[in-house]
């Protein structure tokens, strides 16, 4: 799944996504990619684990795309310095330079973080683990999550791939294996999919799961642990 025949759209918060004509999908919920991010990833995921006492953490991201989970963990590192972020993204097919310089998710946001920390993100050669601050590290993987091998566990997995029927293969049984076993015992998948098969194929796998409530224009979305 290339990138081409993508294009910059506005979300309802005023925030850009993106949406791929060759598949007619959206990266981001158009009722705002930064709150949808913000509910799924941040707040359920992050700010879940931290509540429960965990400080030193390793998260995968399945899906870079546009830099936006990425963004919004490095910023949260930045304002909570008493928790320390591995952060290790896969992205396949990354987007071009014409798209991602001209996100505007640094106008909507109220941090520290420069557009030119978060270029820095997308121009990262792959492979590469960088410390971009003292307590957030970040490495980006040219890999499908069906390839990835890695020495480290993880405390939390961003699973957001493409919906169930634009990406089928990303949700079969057998990927999602994959994802369970590179995460730790007690480790927790967030993603903004509620889909029932999904879920009876999480609990099949030998996830609690959990259906909590969605982001804006969505009932529900899915927390599951390990």
């Amino acid at each position: 799944m290339s990138s081409e025949g993508v294009k910059i759209i506005t979300t309802s918060d005023g925030s850009h996504s993106l949406y791929n004509e060759s598949i007619k999908e959206t990266y981001h919920s158009t009722h705002g990619a930064i709150t949808e991010s913000q509910h799924v990833f941040i707040k359920e995921g992050i700010q879940f684990l931290v509540d429960k006492g965990c400080k030193v953490f390793n998260i995968l991201e399945v899906g870079f795309g546009t830099g936006l989970n990425a963004l919004l963990a490095y910023d949260y590192a930045l304002k909570n310095k008493h928790i320390t972020i591995s952060y290790t993204t896969l992205e396949p097919y990354p987007l071009t330079e014409e798209i991602f310089s001209n996100l505007n998710y640094l106008e909507q946001l109220d941090t520290e973080i420069s557009q030119e920390d978060f270029l820095h993100l997308h121009h990262l050669d792959f492979g590469n683990n960088i410390s971009i601050q003292e307590n957030f590290s970040f490495t980006k993987h040219k890999k499908e999550l069906q390839s990835f091998k890695s020495k480290d566990s993880f405390n939390l997995v961003f699973y957001d791939a493409f919906a169930p029927n634009k990406q089928s293969e990303m949700w079969s049984l057998e990927t999602l294996k994959v994802a369970f076993e590179l995460m730790q015992s007690s480790g927790f998948l967030v993603t903004y999919c509620a889909q029932g098969q999904f879920k009876r194929d999480l609990t099949d796998l030998g996830f609690e799961v959990q259906s909590i409530d969605g982001p804006p224009g969505k009932k529900e979305m899915t927390r599951a642990i390990k």
